[in-house]
């Protein structure tokens, strides 16, 4: 006696209907929600530049007048609240990248870039230290921060390497870490304002290529 085969089946039955993919829904957040986020980023962000990045969670939350659990549903460590303080000045950052992408000069583009990663990191006293150690964690909260930065960065840095005026062995990672470096050690000296500028200089000339003056 003959017996189907799963293909004959298949064949004389039609196609075997497959249920749709369904994509988890995004909800946004009620207008309650938004405003205690909204809220809580203002402190965080005034009680970072007031106090730095390991200033208290708890008095962050109490001067947006909710509770810790509320923070901690909006943002559940301390890396995730930083990375979302810091969007605005990445996102600068990022957009001076762009707007340096065709500079004629691009040993100078990328030289500007980095002393404007300098300056932005002053603003917030801790968040270089932060941005060193996202760099080792892409599952870290700053990675949001870190990620985009470095391949901003890293298009600035191939121009400069094509032009002949940065070493090609040069990687955006160490370089990065370079400069988180030296915001760090001008944080911790704040009585040498020239301090940033000089590190940057001195670190800039083991970099070079043959070519210096591009």
């Amino acid at each position: 006696m003959a017996t189907d085969t799963a293909g004959q089946r298949q064949s004389t039955q039609g196609p075997v209907a497959t249920a749709p993919v369904r994509t988890p829904d995004v909800r946004p957040m009620r207008a309650d929600a938004r405003r205690n986020y909204e809220r809580l980023l203002t402190e965080a962000r005034t009680a970072f530049t007031e106090h730095g990045t390991d200033t208290s969670l708890e008095d962050i939350a109490r001067r947006a007048g909710v509770g810790i659990g509320t923070l901690y549903r909006h943002f559940p460590n301390r890396t995730a609240l930083m990375g979302a303080v810091f969007q605005g000045e990445v996102d600068a950052l990022l957009a001076h990248a762009r707007e340096l992408a065709d500079a004629p000069q691009p040993c100078a583009a990328l030289v500007e870039w980095l002393r404007a990663i300098i300056t932005h990191a002053s603003t917030y006293r801790g968040l270089s230290r932060a941005l060193m150690t996202a760099s080792a964690d892409e599952s870290s909260g700053m990675a949001r921060c870190s990620v985009p930065m470095r391949e901003a960065g890293g298009a600035l840095l191939a121009r400069a390497q094509q032009a002949g005026a940065v070493r090609p062995d040069v990687s955006i990672g160490d370089l990065m870490q370079l400069t988180n470096g030296i915001a760090l050690a001008a944080e911790e000296s704040p009585d040498d304002p020239q301090l940033a500028d000089r590190l940057l200089t001195l670190t800039l000339s083991g970099l070079k290529g043959g070519e210096r003056n591009r």
